[in-house]
């Protein structure tokens, strides 16, 4: 996906979410979503508010965390290995279960 095509899927998905500012919310990248959200953040793939989208390329997708991170969604730059595969852009609604 390109920038403003991820920027539209995530920003459609927050519009769903009962929350209203981006601090509740935790933006990253990385290279494997599976390890990365439902295994390190703890995010449960079911009764959780989350959303991923996999990047054409690596900058494109750390454009799109450093976007939502200028936003105040919490988070930081310099996630993932840099090996040119991280293209998975991640966003969940932060709640007492998970861990940022």
């Amino acid at each position: 996906m390109i920038y403003d095509e991820i920027v539209n899927s995530i920003n459609e998905h927050l519009s769903q979410s009962p929350k209203q500012y981006y601090k509740d919310f935790y933006i990253g990248i990385t290279d494997n979503i599976e390890e990365r959200l439902f295994g390190y953040h703890k995010v449960r793939k079911q009764g959780n508010w989350w959303i991923y989208c996999k990047g054409d390329t690596e900058e494109i997708a750390r454009q799109v965390e450093k976007y939502y991170l200028d936003k105040g969604m919490k988070g930081g730059p310099g996630g993932g290995a840099g090996s040119g595969q991280t293209r998975f852009i991640y966003c969940y609604e932060i709640t007492n279960k998970t861990q940022e």
